[in-house]
This record gives structure tokens, sequence and C-alpha cells, in this order.
């Protein structure tokens, strides 16, 4: 299969396909015009590899995976792969500590806001004549 017809399969563009070797994800083959071709093992893995994308892993992530022989087959239909839990929990991990940080930040924006329509609210008030 080339490029064109994976990127089309997959639901990606050929750019991402292509990303996907550069990271060492993927290694197509090449016919004698130049073309990528990829076998059935390089359609799994790509499909693979955009499902883990998708989840918000890293292309260190898919390696190691790779490296651990996880993305030989669909992932809907293999066993769970005992890197994937590991690596997981550290991405959860790093999402919650973002997402604290994030929390925090827009609770000392809200605080900031209502110090600043209170001082408006302040300045527009008329001053009593007696």
């Amino acid at each position: 299969m080339q490029i064109g017809e994976l990127a089309k399969r997959i639901g990606v563009s050929a750019r991402s396909l292509r990303y996907y070797e550069q990271q060492g994800l993927l290694s197509p083959t090449r016919g004698d015009n130049g073309y990528r071709i990829y076998d059935e093992l390089s359609i799994v893995r790509a499909e693979n590899i955009k499902q883990l994308f998708e989840a918000g892993l890293t292309s260190a992530d898919v390696i190691q995976y790779i490296e651990n022989g996880c993305l030989d087959r669909p992932l809907a239909e293999s066993p769970p792969c005992s890197a994937e839990l590991d690596t997981v929990q550290e991405r959860l991990a790093g999402l919650d500590e973002r997402i604290a940080r994030l929390q925090s930040l827009r609770e000392r924006l809200v605080s900031h806001h209502t110090e600043l329509a209170h001082a408006i609210e302040a300045e527009q008030v008329p001053e009593s004549r007696g």
C-alpha cells in the first residue's frame, strides 16, 4: 500500500505518516520508483500509532511500545501490554499536575478580576453631596 492509500485508510495525512517515519515509528520499504510501500505490519502499526497519539501519548512512548512488540496487532484485538500501564499512569500524573497548576492560575485570575471589578465600581459610585 502506498502512502496516500494508507493515509486515507486510517484517517491521517500523508505528512503525518512521514512524521511517523522520521520519528522511527514506521519503516516502509521503497519501491523501484522510490515510493513508500507499507506492508501489513506497517498498516497495523500506523493505525495503532494514530490511536496512541490521539490518546495523548508521545513519540517516545510509542517507541517503547514498538520495542516491546505492543503494536504488532490491532490494539483492540491484542492483550494489554505491560509497558502501557506505566506510561499511561505517568501521562495521567502529568496531566493532573498541569490541571492543578491551571486551576490555581484560574483562581488567581478570578481573584484579580474581582478586585479590578470592585475597584472600578468604587470609582464609578458618585459621591453624595450634602
